[in-house]
C-alpha cells in the first residue's frame, strides 16, 4: 500500500478534520483514507459515466462490406 504525507496543513483544518473523524469514532488516518478512497471512487464513476455517453454519442460509421457490396449490387451497380 503506499503512502502520501501531506505538509504545511494550517493548524485549524487539522483540528477540524480532528473533530469530523471524532464523530464518526474513527482516527484521522481512518478517517480521512476512507474520504480519500471515496473521493477517487467518485471521480473514476464520473470518468466512466462520461466514457459512457461518448460511446454512446460515437455510434459506428462503417460497415461491414459485405453489406455494401450487397446493396450496391441491390441498386444495380456493378462493382
Amino acid at each position: 500500500m503506499g503512502q502520501v504525507i501531506i505538509r504545511n496543513l494550517d493548524d485549524a483544518v487539522v483540528a477540524n478534520l480532528k473533530r469530523m473523524a471524532a464523530r464518526e469514532e474513527k482516527s484521522l488516518e481512518q478517517f480521512l483514507r476512507e474520504v480519500l478512497a471515496a473521493k477517487a471512487r467518485e471521480d473514476r464513476e464520473a470518468f466512466i459515466e462520461f466514457a459512457r455517453g461518448v460511446r454512446e454519442r460515437s455510434k459506428p460509421v462503417f460497415r461491414d462490406a459485405t453489406e455494401l457490396i450487397r446493396e450496391d449490387r441491390d441498386k444495380g451497380h456493378s462493382v
